[in-house]
């Protein structure tokens, strides 16, 4: 047996010891048993032949071998070199003959990343190659193509030339060296630091995989909230390990740099990023970790913000902070990536015009190897918020989007939530920036202002539970998060459905209900929760459930009455011109629809106004029962939902259907205790009845207020 035999039936044994089906996540692999589909495949695919010998195309030609003999029945066979016709001829540019790399033609037209897949003839003879100007482009390309066959989809005739329009397409782990994980529901940390360097989890490689096939390129491993003892030689060789692991798969490390480290760490008296020893502190401490990992991405800031120490405790400003990391990390092509999440006890303004106030008046001034990394919405990851502004008034710096994949305000992973459709609405949101169409999307791709460092990053809701992301429809939105970092212009519905063709089946009478089901979600969500635009209104601390009661925390902002500030008058929050004027940090025309009651879209309306609660909405009701039919519709919709997955079983494995169906019935019921807390609380000020077809609580307000949740997970 070869050497690369051995390797691929290592890892083919090694990857079958734990395939239980929630684990295998979207790489199912499942045998076809459509008789016309596999004659058909097989008729098109004879032979694999790779041009190459890196370890990326070993993994690549791993992957084929795979997926196409589980899938199609063990019979492609590998050549080790082209004869014959019908092969799929792997290997980048450079590895490939002149007379192959003809009949490709154009392969500057996708960038480093990028990939082509096409049917051509060589010697008359029919071929597919999948193609890249580099070894991670051919191994995208190979994911690409077994996604093709999952799904069922024709490789007759193919043309596809593919690229990722993000540089930085990565993961922020807020993982503790202690392995708990900040906002993380499905178990405790992957990084088992006890165990590194020297031993390799099988789940580490796994994650690579995972994440190379949808094309994620970067993984932040530990929390914002950072610890420095991640940057101590001892934690930095099991850093090192990772960085080992990963980089076959395309995907740099990158760690979370606590701003004070030169004093916890360094003996340093001071962190003041004007000061020249913890310059020279910072430069070493950069070469030190280029020499043991060259490829190492750089450093994630949270800095002055919730506590986080920066270089406003030095009098500094956000600019001298990180430009400061940057030059250090420079020599080495490293970039530093610089939170825009800041917000303080000592700003008597609106939270939600904070970070605009503070950042916007450096644009432009950050060095070249900076991005600033902006949250979708100007609050913290609601389940609607409009896009931030900073997204329109920043066009000399380079930004990136923060999403947040794991469901902190979201029902946790027990609610089926796709949110590829939170992301989707933000990245089409018009800034205006120059005009109408330029979205959101063109900002943080750098199409709109020709920024060369451009990025998207994604909380992460990875854990070290069997099925990875706690709930079998959370791995949606790790897939969803990293199929619109590649191209952010992708429709939700479409990642709705390859997701669903390649985790659980391609039957119609399957994936069009539950696709419909997953699109809706998000919007039942928003109805039971945050409806009409309110927002903040989880209890405190945790966030699990409703707390619009809560007025008791030490900082404004940290309450829930500051957001939705209902009275005898009304309920929301007014940042029109009446109040905050936060609405003139977008652009005027935006701002002009915001500002007005009559104009401004009725998913926001509260996030603007504080409204009557005798207000008409567009559809007549009052906003009262307007807002209480909203409650009781995201009721509703996650019956419905229970109804179609209730169908669905003989698509489904056992195990899973049963997940889903025991996590539907959770959510149902967390459903109405958001509808019946809430209303119950809001009707004390409105001082209305409930409108007919809403159900009225069994409960009272004060056992509402009674339940505690010492142990909630993700604290």
């Amino acid at each position: 047996m070869s050497f690369l035999r051995l390797v691929i039936s290592f890892c083919f044994i090694s990857f079958s010891a734990s395939a239980q089906k929630d684990y295998k996540l979207w790489l199912q692999y499942e045998k076809k048993i459509n008789a016309k589909l596999v004659t058909n495949y097989l008729q098109d695919i004879q032979g694999i032949v790779a041009f190459g010998n890196s370890e990326t195309l070993k993994i690549g030609l791993n992957e084929l071998d795979l997926g196409l003999n589980n899938m199609l029945g063990n019979k492609i066979s590998m050549k080790s070199k082209l004869e014959g016709d019908k092969n799929i001829i792997i290997g980048s540019k450079e590895s490939l003959s002149l007379e192959i790399q003809k009949e490709i033609g154009n392969i500057d037209q996708i960038n480093d990343e990028g990939f082509i897949i096409k049917s051509i003839l060589i010697k008359n003879k029919k071929q597919i190659v999948i193609t890249g100007k580099k070894d991670i482009g051919v191994l995208y390309g190979i994911y690409s193509f077994l996604r093709l066959v999952q799904s069922d989809k024709s490789i007759k005739n193919l043309n596809i030339a593919d690229a990722p329009k993000t540089n930085i397409r990565i993961l922020n782990h807020w993982d503790n060296l202690d392995r708990t994980v900040e906002r993380g529901y499905a178990g405790f940390s992957l990084w088992n630091w006890q165990k590194l360097p020297d031993f390799i989890d099988q789940r580490y490689i796994d994650y690579a995989r995972a994440n190379a096939s949808i094309g994620i390129n970067g993984t932040v491993l530990t929390n914002v909230n950072a610890n420095a003892l991640i940057l101590t030689p001892q934690y930095l060789e099991k850093v090192e390990a990772l960085a080992n692991v990963f980089r076959p798969y395309g995907i740099k490390v990158y760690l979370t740099a606590r701003f004070s480290a030169p004093i916890e760490i360094g003996g340093l008296k001071t962190a003041d990023p004007k000061d020249a020893e913890v310059m020279n502190w910072w430069k070493n401490k950069a070469a030190e970790i280029y020499k043991r990992i060259p490829d190492f991405g750089g450093f994630l800031v949270k800095a002055n913000s919730e506590g986080q120490p920066g270089p406003q405790n030095y009098g500094r400003d956000h600019v001298d902070g990180a430009n400061m990391l940057a030059d250090a990390v420079a020599p080495f092509g490293g970039v530093i990536m610089w939170r825009a999440f800041v917000y303080s006890e000592h700003d008597a303004n609106d939270r939600a015009k904070q970070a605009y106030a503070e950042f916007v008046p450096y644009d432009g001034k950050f060095k070249e190897n900076v991005i600033v990394q902006v949250k979708n919405g100007a609050i913290d990851f609601q389940p609607r918020e409009p896009f931030h502004p900073m997204f329109g008034a920043m066009p000399k710096t380079p930004l990136m989007i923060e999403f947040q994949i794991t469901q902190e305000y979201l029902g946790f992973s027990t609610h089926l939530v796709f949110l590829p459709k939170l992301f989707q609405e933000v990245l089409a949101s018009d800034t205006y920036q120059k005009g109408e169409g330029t979205t959101v999307a063109k900002v943080i791709d750098g199409t709109l202002n020709k920024t060369k460092l451009t990025g998207i990053a994604g909380v992460s809701n990875i854990g070290n539970d069997l099925n990875w992301t706690g709930h079998p429809f959370a791995q949606a939105n790790w897939y969803g998060f990293g199929r619109l970092a590649w191209n952010p212009y992708l429709d939700a519905e479409t990642i709705a459905d390859e997701w669903l063709r390649c985790t659980f089946s391609n039957n119609e009478n399957f994936v069009k209900p539950v696709a419909a089901m997953m699109i809706e979600s998000r919007e039942a969500v928003v109805n039971y929760m945050t409806p009409l635009g309110l927002h903040h209104i989880m209890d405190t601390g945790h966030h699990y459930g409703p707390g619009p009661w809560v007025s008791n925390l030490s900082r404004p902002e940290w309450n829930p009455v500051y957001y939705h500030k209902a009275d005898k008058n009304g309920i929301g929050f007014d940042r029109s011109k009446t109040g905050t004027n936060a609405t003139a940090q977008y652009a005027p025309e935006i701002e002009k629809t915001f500002d007005n009651l009559e104009t401004c879209p009725e998913n926001e309306l509260l996030w603007f106004h504080h409204v009557s609660w005798d207000y008409k909405l567009k559809n007549g009701q009052t906003l009262w029962n307007g807002l209480a039919l909203k409650y009781q519709e995201g009721v509703n919709q996650v019956a419905a939902m229970q109804n179609i997955w209730n169908k669905t079983h003989k698509y489904v494995d056992d195990e899973r259907f049963k997940e889903v169906q025991m996590l539907l019935e959770i959510q149902y019921k967390e459903a109405k205790w958001w509808r019946d807390a809430c209303l119950l609380y809001f009707q004390q000020y409105s001082e209305k009845e409930l409108p007919l077809g809403v159900e009225k609580s069994t409960q009272s307000l004060d056992y509402f207020k009674s339940l505690k949740f010492p142990f909630a997970p993700g604290n």
